[in-house]
């Protein structure tokens, strides 16, 4: 009996894990952000890039929160396209010190 549970979990696991891959959110630390028209570039930059889904940005922290599919594009490609608008970014890790 203890064997059949222990299968039916793993063969539930498997079968549920493509369900929970693909979304994945980073913030990342964006440079050069010095106007108003900042914001606005980095978030398009960013909605841009094929399987991106949601992009917060803060002009106040000089940050982009951005969602999206990790099967379609990853961190250095959106790395990519803010610096390729002007803004080079990077992950931002809670507690690091930022202007």
């Amino acid at each position: 009996m203890t064997k059949m549970l222990a299968a039916i979990t793993l063969a539930l696991g498997v079968f549920a894990a493509p369900a929970f891959a693909g979304e994945t959110t980073v913030t990342l630390a964006v440079r050069n952000w010095y106007c108003a028209a900042c914001p606005h570039v980095v978030k398009e930059s960013l909605v841009a890039v094929s399987g991106v889904s949601n992009v917060a940005v803060s002009d106040k922290t000089k940050t982009a929160a951005v969602t999206f599919d990790d099967t379609k594009t990853d961190v250095k490609a959106l790395i990519k396209a803010t610096t390729e608008a002007g803004y080079p970014s990077f992950p931002y890790s809670e507690g690091m010190l930022w202007p």
